[in-house]
């Protein structure tokens, strides 16, 4: 069985030269998601090593339809370090990616720790501010074909994040599940959502995050940024491309790519 640290290894080296690759499990299909979760906080580790912050987390297969197509049952998540912030309003560079694609999110801004056992309540209470957000996926295997260990080790295909410019108190957004968002590219609706698409309630998936780490000893801490999974489907950027994501009561979110 392949070790976590080279898993590690490979997938930053697709990432650095831009260039995708054939899953993991094409070979080994015995890969466990232990492994894989070794080999992701190994790739994390790396990028704090060479300077970067751990400043977030972001949750993946966060709707039941993307959980039948996978075959299973929880989501998955990932880390966000310093380096995959983009700035609101600046071209996103699709130099950067290998074959990006974005998807409109709710994310949390925690004001302080949340610890297991974690709840709806416990996560608004404990969350600062909430943005409408964009997700901008990369995965590093082939035309994004892996299975969930294979996605898990990729850091939950993370690339970049954009967050709007709009915070608003989860005091002012009571039902967050109830929040309608519209995504555009080029001023066409593409597709529609709402926020109970994420696991019926965007903060349920927040609450589910930090219990899954509090079965490790960790916590979620004051100061990150959860992306609580998409809304609607990914779509693709192209360069020239402008794609718009309106959640309600959260404002509008633009993302013009070059």
């Amino acid at each position: 069985m392949i070790e976590p640290a080279e898993i590690a290894r490979q997938l930053s080296e697709s990432e650095r030269e831009r260039c995708f690759r054939q899953p993991f499990t094409d070979d080994f299909p015995d890969l466990d998601l232990d492994t894989a979760y070794a080999a992701q906080w190994a790739g994390v580790q790396a990028k704090i090593a060479a300077g970067d912050k751990l400043v977030g987390a972001k949750l993946g297969l966060t709707s039941k339809a993307k959980q039948r197509v996978m075959k299973v049952d929880d989501p998955l998540y990932g880390f966000v370090t310093s380096s995959m912030l983009a700035p609101y309003g600046d071209p996103l560079d699709l130099s950067k990616f290998i074959h990006p694609r974005v998807e409109p999110e709710i994310a949390f801004l925690l004001g302080r720790d949340i610890e297991g056992p974690a709840t709806v309540t416990t996560v608004l209470e404990a969350t600062a501010a909430i943005f409408a957000a964009v997700d901008v996926l990369d995965s590093r295997y082939e035309n994004f074909r892996f299975t969930l260990p294979d996605v898990v080790a990729d850091n939950a295909s993370a690339g970049a994040f954009i967050i709007g410019p709009r915070a608003v108190s989860p005091a002012d957004l009571p039902d967050l599940h109830l929040l309608g968002c519209v995504l555009r590219a080029d001023g066409e609706i593409v597709d529609t959502a709402a926020g109970a698409a994420v696991l019926g309630r965007p903060a349920a998936s927040v609450a589910w995050l930090a219990n899954q780490l509090a079965k490790r000893g960790e916590s979620l801490k004051a100061g990150w940024l959860i992306f609580s999974g998409g809304l609607t489907a990914p779509i693709p950027m192209t360069p020239g491309m402008a794609v718009t994501a309106e959640i309600a009561g959260l404002g509008s979110i633009e993302v013009h790519a070059r």
